[in-house]
């Protein structure tokens, strides 16, 4: 009678030991909601209450519960360091965290921008500053680009300006002045006669600059007319005509800081065009680094 009741108690034994090492499975529970969990609320309340290392202290406490499955505290763990405690490369490491739990949202694409921020400010603690250098070396270039531009429209400006100028001189100075004219003698500006053919009756007298003097020729009585006092004849200048370049070609001569680039800003407005400078001048230039100062260079149109 007694072996039936020890063999009801050999189950038994066998759990004995799970019981007293503590092994028996047990069921895991899922996590609440992130935003309804205890510990998230009360990081939250201490961020309102100005206490951010506890806060801080609160949220690494719950992402670790959740075994890192916590993106809402990650992201707030990114903020406190990006913002307050200025650790960007801790910063970056929960704001990716993030974006792996929740990728494709809107959020995710601000987290981004200051995943790039925290980069920006990492690259300033840095003794080169490359990021700063860079930006600056990329602003004065296109401010040297525009300044260049500005000074060939003021060239070309002043250019106009002095043709205007001269026309306007050789203009007056014709209006004012006594024309020669080959082969009849002097015509003056103003007034008087011109020394024309025999049959009109006038002749000049001597080879100085006299004005025509009437001369009677038929019994028809002519009426003189009187002349204005001699004045010394002014003869229209005509200034040397410059040497022309060949159509279509102009002319440079290389100065210090010279390079092909700036040549093709200056004249054409752009650094573009600077192997068509080149093509033109391959008699002089073996290869685009054999530029020299004082080298003259044709600059086709």
């Amino acid at each position: 009678m007694r072996r039936p009741s020890f063999l009801l108690l050999l189950p038994v034994l066998a759990l004995a030991p799970l019981l007293h090492t503590g092994c028996v499975p047990q069921v895991v529970m899922p996590f609440t909601a992130e935003a309804d969990d205890p510990d998230y609320r009360r990081g939250k309340e201490l961020l309102r209450m100005g206490r951010e290392q506890e806060a801080l202290a609160q949220f690494l406490r719950l992402i670790d519960q959740r075994g890192g499955a916590a993106a809402e505290s990650h992201l707030e763990v990114g903020i406190l360091y990006h913002k307050h405690i200025k650790d960007p490369i801790a910063a970056i490491y929960h704001y990716r965290r993030y974006r792996e739990l929740r990728p494709g949202t809107e959020q995710a694409r601000l987290v981004l921008q200051s995943i790039e921020a925290c980069v920006r400010d990492f690259a300033r603690t840095l003794p080169a500053q490359p990021l700063d250098n860079q930006v600056e070396r990329t602003d004065l270039m296109e401010a040297i680009d525009r300044l260049q531009r500005e000074n060939l429209q003021l060239k070309e400006q002043l250019a106009g300006a002095r043709a205007a100028v001269l026309d306007t001189t050789r203009q007056a100075a014709a209006g004012e002045g006594l024309a020669v004219t080959p082969g009849f003698g002097i015509e003056p500006s103003q007034g008087g006669y011109v020394a024309d053919a025999p049959s009109t009756g006038l002749a000049t007298r001597g080879t100085g600059p006299e004005y025509a003097v009437p001369v009677e020729v038929t019994p028809v009585p002519v009426v003189p007319v009187p002349l204005p006092a001699p004045a010394p004849a002014v003869q229209a200048v005509t200034p040397p005509a410059a040497s022309a370049p060949a159509a279509g070609v102009r002319r440079h001569v290389v100065a210090k800081g010279d390079t092909l680039q700036l040549i093709s800003l200056r004249y054409y407005g752009t650094r573009s065009r600077f192997r068509d400078i080149y093509a033109a001048n391959r008699d002089v230039m073996p290869n685009e680094g054999t530029l020299r100062i004082g080298m003259e260079l044709k600059i086709p149109q």
